[in-house]
């Protein structure tokens, strides 16, 4: 039921967007999943066909950048108590001064209408994950027990190089977890390797088990 709510605002929001046009989404380079995925694949689809793509990406990033410095203004998002009608009509007149599209200003008269503003910081995550697959941005993630000194660092970085065409651009992120005890966990685009020593150990603990 949820997802069907959703689905309907999804279509509501693409087509008041691009009202007149035709109302299928425009291809993102990847698939986003989740309630988050499905407003960034509406706001890269209606701001294609208006051809207005980078301009909201601008204007969603600014936003983005409200809400984490503005205590005031994220907390008036998340507010479960205030009425749709009051969020909305606030946004209107903060989204007038901004000088904001008409994508970015209907994205947020939908989320407001469908008490979706709690999720905004994970619909612009999801829509700036799109953009970066636009520019050729391939996103990895790399846990290890320890921080990685410079030499190792610029090692990886070569080692993951070999897993990208030659548009796409590398952007990675380190990430320290002493529970994983040693190796490594690395995810980049849709594939995933754990050689972490704790993911070792469970493995032979769990053979261990089965053979008593």
């Amino acid at each position: 039921m949820a997802s069907f709510r959703v689905g309907n605002a999804v279509r509501q929001f693409s087509t008041t967007a691009v009202r007149g046009q035709q109302t299928h989404l425009a291809k993102a380079p990847i698939q986003v999943f989740g309630l988050e995925g499905r407003y960034a694949h509406a706001i890269f689809s209606a701001a294609t066909k208006q051809k207005q793509l980078a301009a909201v990406e601008k204007e969603l990033s600014s936003i983005g950048e409200m809400i984490k410095q503005n205590k005031q203004f994220a907390e008036f998002l998340k507010n479960p108590l205030l009425k749709y009608q009051l969020k909305q009509a606030a946004l209107t007149e903060i989204l007038k001064k901004m000088n904001v599209g008409s994508v970015t200003a209907n994205t947020f008269g939908v989320l407001a209408e469908h008490g979706r503003l709690k999720n905004t910081e994970s619909i612009l995550r999801a829509f700036g994950k799109i953009m970066g697959a636009v520019r050729g941005e391939v996103l990895c993630k790399v846990t290890t027990a320890k921080p990685l000194d410079a030499a190792s660092l610029r090692e990886l970085q070569g080692a993951l190089q070999g897993f990208l065409e030659k548009q796409q651009v590398l952007q990675l992120e380190t990430k320290v977890d002493a529970s994983i005890i040693g190796g490594m966990i690395v995810s980049i685009g849709d594939r995933y390797a754990d050689m972490s020593i704790q993911t070792k150990i469970k493995s032979f603990t769990n053979v261990i088990k089965q053979a008593v």
